[in-house]
C-alpha cells in the first residue's frame, strides 16, 4: 500500500499523466542519447533495470541530482562507507556518473536513476529495496518520494537547499509540496533560511546542519596536465571564467578585448557548464577576434593563444591552480550562480554577478570579508579585473580572505553524521 497521500487529485493526475508518456519513453531518451545526454549502454537503468546485483544485507541509497548534488555527498559517503555500510549512489547525468566513477569510494554501486514512471520506479525499488534513503539537496520526484516512503523506507533529505525562487514556485501549487515533504522523515538543511522555507512547505523534522560543500575538499589535478600548461603559460597573464552560460561568454571576450592593451600576455580559460557547448563558445571568441582553441580536441596553447576552451569534464581542479583571479558563471544571467567554495578553497579571487540566489548565504559571506566582489555588467567585470591584474597584491589579499572565510564554515559533516546516527544504529541492528 502506497499510503492516502496518492488520493489527492493532483498526485492521481501526475501518476496517470508519467504512465500516459510511457510509450514516448524510447524516443525521449534516443534524442538524448543524440545530444550527448545518455549514456546508450545504459539505458535500461532509465527504465528502472538494473546493470548490478543488490548486496545482502541492509543497503543505504544515496542519489544526487546531479554533478553539484553529487560532488557534495561524496564526504558523507566516505565516512559512511567507512563504517561498514553498503551503499547505491543515483544520478540522473553523464557527468554525474563520470564523477561517481571517479571519486565514489570502492564498493559504491552507482545507477543512473529511473525516470519518473511509475512502473520504472517500481522495478528499481523491488530490486535495490534500499533501507535507508539519502537524497541531497531539493531533488523531488513524487513517483519516486511516495512509493519508497510508501513502502516503509526512511527518507532524509541532506544538505538540504531551497532558493527564494523554488520556495515561491513551490509555494503557489499549495498543498502538493506538503504531500510530498510530509512523507520525509528528516530534512538536514544547509542553512536557517533553507530551514524556515521547508518548515512551510509542511515538512515536519527540520534541523540546520550546514553545508556539506564546505566539508568537501577542492578538486584535484592531474600533476602531468597541471606542469604541461604551466610550461605553455609561462610569463602569461591568467584569468579564468568557470561553470559559465549562454550569454556570458561575450561578456568575457568583451572584457578581454578591454584589457588586452595594458595586458597583452592576458591568457582567459573559459569552462562552460555544458562540455558541448565547446565549438560555440569557440566561435564567439573567435567572432570577437581572439585566438581561440579547443581543449577537448587535444590543443595545448602557443604564444598567440589568447583564449582557451575547457570544454572538458572533470578539470576545473586543474584550472583553479592555474589562475588567480576566477569569475563565477551563471551570476550574469538569471541562473543562480555556481559554487564559489572550490576556488576559494584554492586561493583564487573570486568576481560574480549579481544573480547568485542558489549560493546566498556563501557569496554574502565572501562580500563581505572581501574575498569576493560583485560585477553587475560587462563594464563593472572589465574594470574589476583591470583592478586586480594592476594590483597583485590586492587580488593576493581577497584570495587570502576567501579561503579564511569557507574555512570556518566546516562542520557540516559531522553534524550531518550526528543527526543520521539513530537511522544507522537501526541498520546495524537489523544486520546483527
Amino acid at each position: 500500500m502506497i499510503g492516502p497521500v496518492w488520493n489527492g487529485l493532483a498526485f492521481t493526475a501526475y501518476r496517470g499523466l508519467a504512465a500516459a508518456v510511457r510509450p514516448f519513453v524510447p524516443i525521449y531518451l534516443d534524442r538524448r542519447v543524440r545530444r550527448g545526454k545518455e549514456d546508450p549502454e545504459r539505458l535500461s537503468e532509465r527504465y528502472g533495470r538494473a546493470s548490478a546485483g543488490r548486496p545482502p544485507g541492509p543497503l543505504i541509497w544515496a542519489h544526487g541530482a546531479s554533478v553539484g548534488e553529487t560532488l557534495s555527498i561524496m564526504p558523507l559517503l566516505d565516512r559512511l562507507t567507512e563504517r561498514g555500510f553498503d551503499l547505491l549512489l543515483t544520478s540522473g547525468t553523464l557527468t554525474s556518473a563520470r564523477l561517481a566513477a571517479r571519486r565514489a569510494p570502492a564498493g559504491v554501486i552507482h545507477q543512473f536513476t529511473p525516470l519518473d514512471v511509475p512502473a520504472f520506479v517500481s522495478r528499481f525499488l523491488n530490486h535495490w529495496q534500499p533501507d535507508l534513503a539519502l537524497f541531497a539537496e531539493s531533488e523531488l520526484w513524487p513517483n519516486l518520494i511516495l512509493q519508497t516512503t510508501g513502502r516503509g523506507t526512511p527518507m532524509i533529505l541532506v544538505n538540504g537547499r531551497m532558493s527564494e525562487a523554488s520556495f515561491r514556485r513551490w509555494h503557489n501549487l499549495k498543498s502538493v509540496p506538503t504531500a510530498l515533504l510530509s512523507t520525509i522523515d528528516l530534512c538536514l538543511a544547509q542553512s536557517r533560511d533553507d530551514a524556515e522555507r521547508f518548515e512551510a512547505l509542511g515538512t515536519p523534522r527540520v534541523t540546520t546542519t550546514g553545508n556539506l560543500k564546505f566539508d568537501t575538499p577542492p578538486p584535484p589535478a592531474d600533476p602531468r596536465e597541471f606542469a604541461a600548461l604551466s610550461a605553455h603559460l609561462a610569463g602569461r597573464t591568467v584569468m579564468l571564467a568557470a561553470s559559465t552560460h549562454r550569454g556570458e561568454e561575450q561578456a568575457i571576450f568583451t572584457a578581454h578585448r578591454a584589457l588586452r592593451e595594458d595586458h597583452p600576455q592576458l591568457f582567459t580559460i573559459v569552462v562552460p557548464r555544458h562540455p558541448e557547448r565547446g565549438l560555440e563558445v569557440t566561435a564567439v571568441a573567435e567572432q570577437e577576434g581572439l585566438q581561440a582553441l579547443m581543449r577537448s580536441r587535444g590543443h595545448l596553447p602557443d604564444a598567440g593563444t589568447e583564449v582557451y576552451v575547457a570544454d572538458t569534464i572533470g578539470e576545473l581542479g586543474l584550472f583553479y591552480r592555474l589562475a588567480p583571479i576566477v569569475f563565477m558563471g551563471g551570476s550574469l544571467v538569471k541562473h543562480g550562480g555556481q559554487n564559489p567554495i572550490e576556488p576559494a578553497k584554492l586561493d583564487c579571487a573570486v568576481l560574480h554577478g549579481p544573480h547568485v540566489f542558489n549560493f546566498t548565504e556563501v557569496y554574502a559571506a565572501l562580500n563581505q570579508a572581501r574575498g569576493a566582489a560583485t560585477v553587475a555588467d560587462i563594464g563593472s567585470l572589465a574594470r574589476s579585473l583591470a583592478l586586480l591584474l594592476d594590483n597583485p597584491e590586492t587580488a593576493r589579499r581577497m584570495a587570502l580572505a576567501a579561503r579564511d572565510t569557507v574555512g570556518k564554515f566546516t562542520g557540516a559533516l559531522d553534524r550531518t553524521l550526528a543527526a543520521l546516527d539513530p537511522y544507522l544504529i537501526q541498520l546495524r541492528l537489523g544486520r546483527a
